[in-house]
């Protein structure tokens, strides 16, 4: 199959690109390229061919010849797309949408769209399965139910939308992210020895390690398509479910001399859900998670300690979506839409 893999260079994109080479997929890059250069670790990065484009400005002809598009690509998380809503919505939901209407009048057949358990939003403690109301609360929420009513519109013979509701995902990737609260507070504790909750820990969170979240991925490219056709699916496993806290403990055992500390007036976090994820593990054979939160925390305390991450990496803008998108604004290499003033 014929990939178009949009966002290669971020953070699933780096794990998920030499997945699908490992299938026998033939794999085309496009990115805007804002996280190029920032790495950790010393794993290469797959080398495949690459289109450098601001998803804005793609041309309808880049997607004639691919059997299907992962459409990874946007302002990637709450505090990202918080920094403008107005571009959050022309990046996420405008030009997605517009990507995907490329898509399909080039004959595209699969459009497999990287969504998001916060698509639920303030939800409570009851299980959410893929027929629960939506009920974003941030721009980066609106913007991923937008584009699935959207692409719903679109779907049709001979284009077949699937809509994978990652939870929040974890785990080493070459481009690693600790504004992820997983990755975030066990990185807290190997360098400070504090487990580091910004909110009271009472919200709940479902999470996901990023290897699992590439291969619901696979699994969604390979299955057939009266499986797969305009269908959402939530990305994790029940069993992964957690308040804040829960996690904090995990880490807190995982992490020798760790112990948990609350940030000066923490309050609860309004974005609080719980998902199902039976159906996936039911329609998709080919999906088969296989981290826990524990298993994760492990891999990442082993991580940080060989590369001999310090308390000043907690801040570094490498590591941080929001982070990275100022430091290039304020050093005038990217604008304030965010299209580059600069060579990439």
């Amino acid at each position: 199959m014929k990939i178009l893999l949009t966002g290669h260079l971020g953070y699933i994109g780096s794990v998920l690109a030499p997945r699908l080479l490992e299938k026998g997929h033939e794999v085309v890059g496009l990115d805007a390229g804002w996280f190029r250069d920032c790495r950790f670790g010393s794993e290469p990065v797959a080398s495949i061919p690459e289109i450098v484009c601001d998803l804005r400005d793609l041309s309808p002809e880049t997607v004639r010849g691919f059997d299907a598009v992962v459409h990874l690509a946007s302002l990637s998380n709450d505090p990202l797309g918080n920094l403008d809503s107005a571009l959050t919505a022309d990046i996420n939901t405008r030009a997605t949408l517009e990507l995907a209407e490329a898509a399909r009048r080039a004959g595209v057949e699969r459009f497999v769209f990287s969504s998001s358990c916060s698509t639920y939003g303030a939800a409570g403690d009851d299980f959410l399965d893929e027929s629960a109301e939506l009920h974003p609360v941030t721009a980066y929420g609106r913007a991923k139910v937008d584009v699935e009513l959207g692409l719903a519109a679109m779907s049709g013979d001979g284009f077949s939308p699937t809509y994978l509701r990652n939870a929040t995902a974890y785990g080493l990737s070459p481009r690693l992210r600790l504004d992820l609260v997983l990755n975030n507070l066990t990185a807290w504790a190997y360098t400070t020895g504090r487990v580091y909750l910004m909110s009271d820990g009472s919200p709940w969170r479902p999470i996901v390690h990023v290897q699992d979240i590439c291969s619901a991925f696979l699994a969604a490219l390979e299955a057939p398509r009266s499986v797969i056709h305009n269908q959402a699916f939530n990305v994790g496993q029940t069993s992964e479910n957690y308040r804040i806290r829960e996690l904090a403990d995990i880490i807190a055992d995982v992490v020798p001399g760790s112990r948990i500390e609350m940030a000066p007036g923490a309050g609860p976090d309004k974005r609080c859900y719980r998902v199902d994820c039976d159906k996936i593990e039911a329609q998709l054979p080919g999906y088969r998670p296989e981290w826990s939160a524990r298993r994760g925390a492990e891999e990442l305390y082993t991580a940080f300690r060989k590369a001999d991450l310090k308390p000043h990496d907690l801040e570094a803008p490498a590591f941080f979506r929001l982070g990275r998108i100022e430091e290039l604004i304020e050093g005038g290499r990217l604008s304030a839409d965010l299209r580059w003033a600069t060579a990439a």
